[in-house]
């Protein structure tokens, strides 16, 4: 039988790899539609829920491997020293984090997103999301937001 114990604390960590923690055109948000993938709003965000719900810190950065200026990331790091406290902090700090990309990526119309956002807040009471509403003309964003491409 495997045992696997650990003679210390645990770090881990999240740099710019999805929705939740990246604004950039180029890359992770290049297929978001809402119009918020032209400002810096939700790394920003991201990066302020996990430092509130326990990270153990937080970086805000800019530039991500497409040019300074073009993109903004956030990122945390997580210690994990087997305490309560730790598990705690983990719960909280990572449902957020992750709800907060689901939630993005519902509101930029994708379904699965949206039905998973759904399930979570059933099993999450404190997850309050406000959902989408559709549109009756699919090219009416599309239209509006063109110009900008």
């Amino acid at each position: 039988m495997f045992s696997l114990c650990f003679q210390g604390p645990v770090v881990i960590s999240r740099d710019h790899h999805d929705v939740s923690g990246t604004d950039s055109l180029y890359r992770e948000t290049s297929n978001i539609y809402d119009g918020s993938a032209f400002c810096a709003d939700m790394s920003v965000q991201n990066v302020l829920g996990d430092s509130f719900r326990g990270a153990t810190w937080v970086a805000l950065h800019n530039g991500g491997g497409v040019g300074w200026g073009e993109v903004m990331n956030g990122g945390f790091g997580l210690v994990l020293d087997g305490s309560e406290e730790a598990k705690t902090r983990a719960e909280n700090m990572l449902a957020w984090d992750v709800s907060n990309g689901v939630s993005r990526r519902c509101w930029a119309g994708n379904q699965n997103a949206k039905e998973t956002i759904q399930r979570t807040m059933m099993t999450e009471p404190r997850l309050r999301v406000t959902l989408p509403h559709g549109i009756e003309d699919d090219s009416l964003l599309e239209r509006a937001l063109n110009p900008c491409f």
